[in-house]
């Protein structure tokens, strides 16, 4: 469950570090690019909460029989 602090980490703890015009990524200001890749990892961290929560479940499901 610790992937979900990724998403709260990547929009809410780090842009106030990575506010920046320059550099310049693929022709975006670094804020931007920042917002779209942390925008892209997202879903793949809930994912793998989601896996990670899964796998607790099937244990737990197990040890109940």
């Amino acid at each position: 469950m610790l992937w979900l602090l990724v998403p709260f980490v990547l929009f809410l703890v780090a842009p106030p570090w990575v506010n920046r015009v320059d550099p310049v990524v693929v022709g975006l200001p670094f804020l931007a690019f920042w917002l779209l890749v942390s925008t892209l990892v997202t879903p793949v961290a809930v994912w793998l909460a989601y896996r990670g929560d899964r796998r607790l479940m099937k244990r737990r499901a197990e040890v109940a029989k």
